[in-house]
């Protein structure tokens, strides 16, 4: 089979002579990028924010096959909330970033470079250009070396008491995958952010692998409780999956600890990513999470099922409610929606998924190894209702236009 390729844009590939049309028809939502599975090139760390002008701003980012240059990240932008997507600008050498908005100055925070630097860039043109975290002056915040990497997803950030709050890792690059470090960086919030002095850099610390379940943890999200405490809530990596993991943060940000309260809370889907953001008029926590639904359980590992998404909500973080399954599809081990970000707008969610699919040309490579990024819209979220740990059923999840290690 011979494949012409132009990465996240049309793909004809030739076989047998016949040319095969790409097919999108059945893809959920609005399709923002898309990368053939045939290409090696994989799409990955979604992130989403609404600018002043009400335009929205999506970004992502290449994993798998990209060579020697490393990961890239791309940005788009919608003028038309969602319909449509058009790229403005590209990034390299730079991942696992989320987007936020911040004194409505744009900011993207993740990693750079071989060394796997955690980096914070500004724009000042809408995502257009970007500053060059290339000093500590600049944006270069914690360094990486070629032993010890940062690490983080697409993760929110907190403003809170003045300050801004975002969850990252360490690991050492020499052993298996697994070995994270979890900390917090934070800053003042009239600071100048690209400046790494005015940033607290929390201590590091790994999974106890006792007192808690799973093995490890990553991709944290910073959060206050009710009564005011700060904790970071992180994915655990476990085979019981419905757990999380939660470390306290210190007021000055100069540490992180078990939760002697609450070291783990039951929270549906955890062992994969997720974002969990405050909603001050429901005055809930809400997330959109991977959780397995039990005709789906044994098919695939249980950190290897995504094939749904389900809308969950808590009034304190320790108690979680499903409300529905949101998007499903029965193929377990070729589709994926995952690795959801998502933002408030009015009485809307919009989101954004690392969605591996059927794409008309051979779908994905499996369901980790994702071939789009997708945007959709969860209509009138608070008034979802649902009833807690549901068997199953399927809800809506709607587009604006129709209403190799692991990750």
């Amino acid at each position: 089979m011979k494949v012409l390729v132009t990465l996240l844009g049309l793909v004809l590939p030739l076989v047998c002579g016949t040319t095969v049309a790409q097919d999108f028809s059945r893809v959920p939502g609005v399709v923002i990028a898309h990368s053939p599975a045939s290409s090696g090139v994989y799409l990955g760390s979604p992130s989403i924010t609404v600018l002043p002008d009400g335009n929205y701003l999506a970004s992502c980012e290449t994993f798998g096959n990209v060579g020697v240059a490393g990961n890239v990240t791309f940005v788009y932008r919608s003028a038309d909330r969602g319909r449509s997507w058009t790229r403005v600008s590209a990034l390299e050498a730079q991942g696992w970033s989320s987007l936020s908005l911040l004194r409505d100055t744009l900011y993207m925070i993740g990693v750079h470079g071989p060394l796997k630097n955690a980096v914070i860039r500004r724009s000042a043109d809408g995502g257009k250009t970007w500053t060059d975290p290339g000093t500590p002056k600049r944006g270069l915040l914690v360094p990486g070396d070629s032993a010890i990497a940062c690490h983080c997803g697409p993760m929110p950030l907190l403003v809170h008491g003045g300050r801004v709050w975002r969850a990252m890792e360490r690991y050492d690059t020499r052993l298996p995958w697994g070995n994270f470090s979890s900390f917090v960086i934070s800053a003042p919030l009239d600071a100048d952010l690209l400046d790494a002095a005015n940033w607290t850099v929390s201590n590091g610390l790994l999974h106890p692998r006792k007192d808690v379940p799973g093995t490890t943890w990553l991709e944290g999200n910073v959060l206050s409780l009710p009564d005011r405490r700060i904790v970071n809530v992180l994915r655990c990596h476990s085979d019981t999956d419905n757990v999380a993991c939660v470390l306290s943060v210190s007021e000055d940000g100069t540490t992180v600890a078990l939760d002697p309260e609450i070291p783990s809370i039951p929270l549906p889907g955890a062992c994969k990513k997720f974002t969990i953001r405050y909603d001050t008029r429901s005055r809930r926590y809400w997330s959109l999470v991977n959780y397995p639904l039990p005709r789906y359980r044994g098919i695939n590992h249980v950190e290897r099922t995504r094939n749904t998404v389900s809308l969950v909500s808590s009034c304190d973080l320790r108690a979680w409610e499903i409300h529905e399954t949101l998007l499903e599809s029965p193929d377990v081990k070729r589709t994926g929606f995952q690795y959801v970000d998502w933002c408030i707008e009015g009485d809307d969610i919009i989101a954004v998924s690392r969605t591996a699919f059927d794409d008309g040309l051979g779908g994905a490579h499996d369901c980790h190894d994702a071939n789009f990024i997708t945007f959709h819209r969860v209509k009138g979220f608070r008034a979802r209702g649902g009833e807690a740990w549901p068997e199953g059923g399927s809800g809506s999840l709607e587009d604006e236009a129709t209403g190799r290690e692991r990750g």
